[in-house]
């Protein structure tokens, strides 16, 4: 296999990228009470803007979106603002950036909401020990069911985080549809009991997914927009019988949008369901023609063999890059991996330590 299948270059539709390594998206909560983007961020996207692709941390798109402590949004005006000096810094250095937007769904708590319980595609709770909030460990609640009249009103909260994407400079956006947040529910059989349009047949759970495609690349040119999946993942309480042909058929339908991509966490380091063999690339290469980002587990070595034999175009890598803000220039050059950082580090909201304070390889 080609050695330096990661370091070529490669053109995502009119956006030309240095090599295939994407820097994939890391909840990292340094973005503080108000989820500002900050001076700290801007340093950190810097300090790993030699990667082809950068995908920003997940990003909400609404009040009701959030349920993770201290991530940031794009909502507001001011986190707009403080989004644009991590943009110019990734620019300043060549980099490409991708904003993911995100919505929880039924992965927040009421602490989150001044008491209101979060949202979902059915009032099913995540069968899962704690949630970590502001006000400390909580178990897990059960969600209220979004309303059919209330769908529109969230559809048109990814648009709008869209277009201050744009207006923040980013190269395009990323529709987080996978690890049991909101779309991913909507998706799922096991959590989506729906009897409207938006439940019941594997097209019909589809639907949700298709209208927030629709309205992204109403701001955006679709191959601006990708899609991430999560098809083998059991992260917040998801697996479902159906997934194959739920994520075949999905997969088979975005390709009709001209995508920048799909991101699929093809890899098992996230937890697998086990309900039948793991999806592969290959099954993904054969119903979307578009570029293909593998995630989840990889290596060097096996991202090169994704690369080489055809079955991916990109890898993204997430806890390595954590602990390796120049993992690129440690790959070409064959030079020894910082040790991952300690969980207690990713999520910390402790400012540089465990963030910026990584420095490049030094012999």
């Amino acid at each position: 296999m080609s050695s330096d299948a990661l370091f070529r270059p490669f053109d995502l539709h009119d956006l030309s990228l240095s090599n295939r390594v994407v820097l994939a998206p890391l909840t990292r909560a340094r973005a503080g009470a108000a989820r500002i983007p900050n001076s700290i961020m801007a340093e950190y996207y810097a300090q790993r803007s030699s990667a082809g692709l950068i995908i920003s941390e997940a990003t909400t798109i609404s009040e009701q979106a959030n349920g993770w402590v201290e991530s940031p949004g794009i909502y507001t005006d001011a986190m707009t603002e403080g989004w644009k000096p991590i943009v110019d810094a990734v620019h300043a250095k060549g980099g490409k950036i991708f904003l993911q937007l995100w919505h929880m769904g039924r992965a927040s708590h009421s602490s989150f909401h001044n008491g209101k319980p979060a949202v979902a595609a059915s009032a099913i709770k995540i069968n899962e020990e704690y949630i970590h909030t502001p006000i400390g460990k909580q178990p897990h609640e059960v969600p209220r069911a979004l309303e059919t009249a209330e769908i529109p009103r969230v559809v048109d909260e990814y648009r709008k985080a869209a277009e201050r994407a744009k207006q923040a400079g980013f190269d395009g956006v990323e529709v987080h549809g996978a690890n049991g947040y909101l779309i991913d529910v909507f998706l799922q059989s096991k959590s989506n009991h729906r009897t409207d349009q938006y439940g019941g047949s594997i097209e019909n759970r589809y639907r949700f997914l298709k209208e927030i495609i629709e309205a992204v690349s109403s701001v955006w040119s679709a191959n601006r927009v990708g899609v991430r999946l999560s098809p083998n993942g059991m992260f917040n309480d998801m697996g479902s019988p159906d997934f194959r042909e739920q994520f075949t058929y999905v997969a088979s339908q975005l390709n009709n949008f001209g995508l920048a991509y799909l991101h699929v966490m093809d890899g098992l380091a996230f937890g697998f369901h086990q309900l039948g063999e793991p999806m592969t690339l290959p099954e993904f290469r054969k119903v979307f023609q578009g570029p293909l980002i593998g995630n989840c587990g990889y290596t060097q070595e096996t991202a090169q063999t994704a690369i080489a034999t055809g079955h991916a175009d990109l890898i993204g890598f997430g806890r390595p890059y954590i602990s390796n803000p120049d993992l690129v220039e440690r790959f070409k050059n064959g030079w020894p991996l910082a040790p991952i950082a300690p969980i207690e580090q990713w999520w910390s909201p402790i400012g540089a330590t465990g963030y910026t304070d990584f420095p490049a390889y030094s012999s």
